[in-house]
């Protein structure tokens, strides 16, 4: 089974679970029915504000990262001196 299948099948799965606790179909484990009914509807808030602290640290790292690849770096500067020449030849001004 491929990553992708394999992750679509665990959120499908914790998807069902979580709206069957979010409907009180099935019970919390160990926690009560009041403290459950006031989180159950914070959860997917509360994922998707992790997921994006997530992604802006992980996009981040990259950054403070980049000089590590030096073929990238190296790579991407002369794409940077590439698109200058181009524009300076159309006549934009870019420094």
């Amino acid at each position: 089974m491929a990553r992708a299948h394999r992750v679509g099948v665990v959120f499908g799965i914790s998807t069902v679970l979580y709206f069957l606790a979010l409907f009180q179909v099935i019970s919390m484990p160990f926690i009560d029915n009041r403290a459950a009914q006031e989180v159950l509807p914070l959860l997917p808030w509360w994922l998707l504000v992790s997921f994006g602290s997530f992604s802006l640290w992980s996009l981040g790292w990259g950054l403070c990262t980049f000089r590590d690849c030096n073929e990238a770096y190296v790579e991407l500067l002369g794409e940077i001196s590439e698109a200058k020449n181009d524009l300076r030849a159309r006549g934009v001004s870019v420094d």
